[in-house]
């Protein structure tokens, strides 16, 4: 919670979104192979993954095939639960794109499953037209390089 005011109270005093991220770097990404650089995951092969049910599996496939732009977060947009969520919510809301979000929270099917499903530990977790974008630090790290705003005008023209 310490962390959601840290980050409201931050965004508030800058003034905006932009100010923000500029403010704060992201977090320096490790990469697979423990060499740094991006920890961006590619696209993700959209099928069950080993070990996840298959009602989980079609659950979260629907939310993510059905919306251009989806967010598995801890909280909702109106009231994120985490830090790390509301800053996702935060660059999508600066986009001023239009976006859906699963709380993982009220199921913990999906809350497990998620992770299984991207093969990605944390959460939130972002797609965009059904690609695993990836979580808050690649967000940042995207929206500060111009390519999250790309994919997303990308998303709302489609």
């Amino acid at each position: 919670m310490m962390t959601n005011v840290v980050v409201l109270v931050s965004v508030l005093c800058l003034g905006s979104v932009d100010a923000f991220l500029r403010a704060v770097p992201a977090a320096p990404l490790i990469s697979s192979t423990g060499r740094g650089g991006s920890a961006r995951p590619g696209p993700i092969v959209q099928q069950a993954p080993d070990g996840l049910p298959p009602q989980v599996s079609e659950k979260i496939d629907k939310m993510v095939q059905d919306n251009k732009i989806m967010l598995f977060m801890k909280g909702n947009k109106l009231f994120p639960q985490c830090g790390f969520s509301n800053t996702a919510v935060a660059i999508l809301n600066s986009l001023n794109v239009e976006f859906e979000t699963c709380d993982v929270l009220t199921d913990e099917a999906v809350r497990s499953g998620i992770k299984t499903y991207s093969n990605w530990p944390t959460i939130p977790q972002c797609y965009i037209e059904g690609e695993f974008i990836g979580g808050c630090d690649i967000m940042i790290e995207m929206y500060q390089s111009g390519e999250l705003a790309e994919m997303v005008e990308r998303a709302a023209a489609s």
